[in-house]
Formats: structure tokens, C-alpha cells, sequence
């Protein structure tokens, strides 16, 4: 594939990532707070169920990735997948955000058989549908600005259901997060644009099924040759560096996504529309980071533009906290609270998306790296670990969460101002440095990534010295 790729192509590609956007939002924000406050589940109920779906996860993730690099049909490695998931996920999401009105114990087994349910059917779309970046093109900066319109277009499919949840389906005047209706109607919504997204982004990419990278010859199955493939290439020292700091960001970001609602609705006693409102500036730090990724990439490199953009980011997060303990930060009820919030959210929230897709398009150089040491190309496992660690937001992340809720025994569905003041500071001083606990590990796990624009340059040569080795050998 040339590595000049048209602009149609990295919107389809991009584009694809609206379904993942909006489900993951819904499982990062609002899942916890959902089945917890509204539906009457016990948090650590929640927290349970998502850490069962994640052990799924820790076998369907490498499984469907290590399968998508193998597998041989007419339509490629990669989109019979993308075609076959978009159905059934979509109805999956809606079946969630619609559950029967059943016992504790009926409604738990509910909850997780739908929880692992969609996490496994988002792996058979989302991993074969990242991966192509890696087989449409071999620059180094394509391959940032690639993973940019990937990450704009998740960040806009979930902050687009996250504002019409708020602002649309949960009205003051009807109830607002309390209303049943409007969850059910939110996920009627989201599982329609889960739909559109999957379908619209596998056949806008189906015209470069001829030219993607062809799988191996296929070989009968053994179980102890595809345990040895899967070890040996996920020894990658830079691939692992790569998964550790992804889990323990996702992690990170999972206990702050997961708590998110319940500080905007009881620590900051924000409405339902003042929720909404903070979240469109968020549309502009996605179109921001769109073109700042790519600038960093050329300028400081992936790595050092991912770790210092990720840092400065990793420091402003608990500010807002910090200086409302320490008695500097505006007071519940004010338009300056207000702002002063949507500054610093629409700033880290810019930082995090550029440094999220550096860090994606450093994936993709894996490829490579790894097709030296093995002799395979191994995308679909490289993004699954990706995809593993994006999901542990939902995994160990509420687990995190709402192990926090349970100790500081955070009632449910509680209203605002119900809550005592003495739970809303416990919350917040357990908060800040579990926060900072997870973010530093994964910055310090990011720095032994060793792969940069040099040794991408070299590991392309190497191979492509090899292929013409291999065309002098046949003939």
C-alpha cells in the first residue's frame, strides 16, 4: 500500500471509531452511575460484573487478534469481522440501557451477561478495524495523523451521545439523571450510531481489500504452535513497554471517568445541562489535537511528544481538587465554578487525545519491529492488547471506583446535596492519589518504549532487503 493515503480514506478509517467512541462512553461515565444510582444495583456489584467481563477480555482480546492476522477469505484478514459485528453489538447496546425490572441477583447476572456480551462483540469489530492502519500505510507521521482522525472520530461519537444524554434524554423538568425513559431512549440512540459507524467505515475501506498485507500460509490448527506465536511476538520489549503504560492509564482513567458524574453531580452539584455544556467544548479538543498530534510527531518524535504532552496532562488532573481543599477554587453554585471547571477540562481533555493517538501510531511501528525479530506481522495482536487496555477502563477502573464508593460507603441513589460533606472530601482525598499513583507508574513505563523514526526507517529497509532476497530466491 502507498504510503500516500487519500483524505476519504482516513475519514472512513477514522470514522470507524464512532462506535467505539459512543459504547465506551457509555460503559466509562455512565454504566456505574447508571446501574448504581438510577437502576438500584450496588456499586461494587457493578465494579464485579466489569471485572468478570475483563477476565473475558484477557482471553477473546489476543484470541480475535492473533485470528484476524490468520485468517483467509475472499474479503481479506480484516473486514469479514468489521461486517459481521456491526448487527448484533448494536442490538446488544440497546438490550443494556433497557434492563427488566428483576431482583438484585436476576438483574446482576443481567448485567454481566450483557456487559460480556458487547465488550466481546466490540473486540470482533473494533481490533480487525484498528489494525488496518498499520497495512494502509508505513510512514511514520501518516500512521499519527491516521490514529488522529481515529481518536477524533471516537471522541466525537461518544461526546455526541454524552451531550444528548444530558441535554436531550435526561431534562431537568423530567427527572434529570434519574430519568428511566431517557436512559432507555439514549441507548435506543447510541446502538443506532453504533450501527451506522461500523458499517459506513468497513465499506468506505472495502476497496483496499486487494492491496492489504496477506496472512500466512494457512496450516492446519495446533494449540501449542499459536501459544508459541503469541508469546514470541508479544515478548516485544517495546510492546510491552507500550501495554504496561496503556493499563495503567487505562486504569487511571477509568477510576476518573467512572467517578466523573459523581463529582460533577454531588462534589461540584452541577445540573444535568451544566453537565452537558461542560462537555461541547470537548468536540473543539478533539478537532484541536487532530492537527497538534501529527505536529509533535514530526517535531519531538512519538515517544517524548507522547510522554511530556501526557504529563502535563497527568498534572492538571487533580488540580481542581486540590485547590478546592485547599479553599482555592470558586464555590458550588457559581457561573465562575462553572468556568473555571471548563477551562481546565477542555485543556486536559486536548492534552489526552494528542497524546493518545501518539501513543497508538507507536503501536503501529511495533509492527514492523516485531515482523524483523519473527517473521509475522502480528497487527490485529498488537491492537488487541490496545483494545484490552482500553476496555480495562471499563475493567479495572470501575472496579477501582466503586471499591472507593463502597468504602467511603457512598449511598445509592442518592439526589444532590443528600450526600454529607465529610463523604464528599473521603471521596476526593482517596481520589487524588490513587490518580496519581496509576499515572505516574504508566509515564514511567512509557519511557522504555525504544522504537523512534530512525529505527522505524531501519526495521522498513531490513524488510524490504528481505523481500527482494526472498523474489531473487523463487525465481
Amino acid at each position: 500500500m502507498d504510503k500516500q493515503v487519500s483524505l476519504s480514506t482516513k475519514l472512513y478509517y477514522g470514522f470507524g471509531a464512532v462506535a467505539n467512541g459512543a459504547k465506551s462512553n457509555g460503559f466509562n461515565y455512565l454504566l456505574l452511575f447508571y446501574y448504581s444510582q438510577v437502576i438500584g444495583l450496588r456499586a461494587d456489584l457493578v465494579s464485579l460484573g466489569i471485572l468478570i467481563a475483563l477476565v473475558f477480555d484477557a482471553v477473546s482480546d489476543p484470541m480475535v487478534g492473533y485470528i484476524s492476522d490468520n485468517f483467509h477469505s475472499k474479503l481479506g484478514r480484516r473486514h469479514p469481522f468489521m461486517y459481521a459485528a456491526g448487527l448484533p453489538v448494536a442490538v446488544a447496546y440497546y438490550f443494556l440501557w433497557a434492563p427488566p425490572a428483576w431482583d438484585e441477583n436476576a438483574l446482576f447476572l443481567y448485567f454481566v451477561c450483557m456487559a460480556v456480551m458487547i465488550r466481546t462483540l466490540i473486540t470482533f469489530y473494533e481490533i480487525p478495524s484498528t489494525a488496518l492502519v498499520a497495512e494502509l500505510t508505513e510512514d511514520y507521521d501518516v500512521r499519527t495523523e491516521m490514529m488522529s482522525y481515529r481518536y477524533f472520530f471516537a471522541w466525537w461519537g461518544g461526546l455526541t451521545m454524552a451531550v444528548l444524554n444530558y441535554l436531550v434524554f435526561l431534562p431537568e423538568e423530567k427527572g434529570g439523571l434519574e430519568y428511566v425513559e431517557g436512559w432507555t431512549n439514549y441507548g435506543l440512540t447510541a446502538s443506532i450510531i453504533i450501527f451506522l459507524s461500523i458499517y459506513i467505515s468497513a465499506a468506505g475501506t472495502h476497496r483496499h481489500i486487494p492491496y492489504l498485507k496477506r496472512p500466512p500460509v494457512k496450516e492446519s490448527f495446533s494449540f501449542e504452535r499459536t501459544a508459541n506465536e503469541l508469546k514470541e511476538t508479544l515478548a516485544n520489549r517495546s510492546f510491552f513497554a507500550l501495554f504496561l503504560s496503556a493499563l495503567l492509564m487505562a486504569v487511571a482513567a477509568g477510576v476518573s471517568t467512572s467517578l466523573s458524574i459523581y463529582f460533577s453531580r454531588h462534589f461540584w452539584e452541577l445540573t444535568s445541562s451544566q453537565i452537558g455544556y461542560m462537555n461541547l467544548p470537548y468536540f473543539f479538543s478533539a478537532f484541536l489535537a487532530l492537527f497538534i498530534a501529527p505536529t509533535v510527531s514530526r517535531i519531538m518524535g512519538k515517544k517524548r511528544g507522547g510522554m511530556t504532552v501526557f504529563g502535563v496532562a497527568f498534572a492538571m488532573a487533580p488540580m481542581p481538587y486540590i485547590l478546592r481543599i485547599l479553599g482555592y477554587f470558586p464555590e458550588n453554585g457559581t457561573s465562575e465554578l462553572f468556568w473555571v471547571l471548563l477551562v481546565f477540562n477542555t485543556i486536559e481533555v486536548t492534552l489526552i487525545i494528542t497524546a493518545s493517538s501518539l501513543i497508538a501510531a507507536m503501536i503501529a511501528d511495533v509492527v514492523e519491529d516485531s515482523e524483523v525479530k519473527t517473521g509475522r506481522r502480528s497487527e490485529g495482536i498488537f491492537f488487541a492488547a490496545n483494545s484490552f487496555a482500553q476496555k480495562a477502563v471499563n475493567g479495572l477502573g470501575v472496579v477501582v471506583a466503586g471499591q472507593i464508593l463502597a468504602y467511603i460507603q457512598f449511598p445509592t441513589q442518592a439526589k444532590p446535596g443528600e450526600i454529607p460533606d465529610s463523604t464528599l472530601m473521603d471521596l476526593a482525598y482517596i481520589y487524588i492519589p490513587v490518580l496519581l499513583f496509576f499515572y505516574l507508574l504508566a509515564l514511567s513505563a512509557l519511557g522504555l518504549y525504544r522504537i523512534n523514526r530512525d529505527d522505524h526507517s531501519a526495521n522498513l529497509r531490513r524488510l524490504s532487503d528481505d523481500d527482494k532476497t526472498a523474489d531473487v530466491t523463487r525465481q
